[in-house]
């Protein structure tokens, strides 16, 4: 049985709607989910934040579908001052990596991100 379609019910484009939020995300053998820690190895160099966080931790607080069906883990980094910000999804505090740009790290966090186990 093939996954749901997140746009099933959107009729039209709209950039103003609610994207489709995924509570897991499987890619080859890399299964992700809400919560899990990552380490950014950005595969770019797109921009100064590539490079800036590359192999910094993660926790993944959301993976969402844009518009394009391309899949994208919006990640607060765990050693970010402003953390509760981005958990509080503040601009500024999280951002977005394609699958392919983290990997899989030790160890997850409990207590809606607030210690690692």
């Amino acid at each position: 049985m093939g996954e749901r379609d997140p746009w099933e019910g959107i009729d039209e484009w709209d950039p103003f709607a609610t994207h489709p939020v995924k509570e897991s995300v499987h890619s080859g053998d890399m299964s992700l989910k809400v919560g899990d820690r990552v380490r950014l190895v950005p595969k770019g160099r797109a921009d100064i934040m590539d490079i800036a966080l590359r192999g910094k931790l993660a926790v993944i607080e959301s993976i969402e579908v844009d518009f394009e069906d391309t899949v994208h883990l919006a990640v607060v980094l765990d050693d970010d001052p402003g953390r509760d910000l981005g958990l509080a999804k503040m601009v500024g505090h999280r951002f977005y990596f394609k699958m392919d740009d983290v990997e899989p790290a030790e160890g997850t966090f409990v207590d809606g991100g607030a210690s690692p186990q």
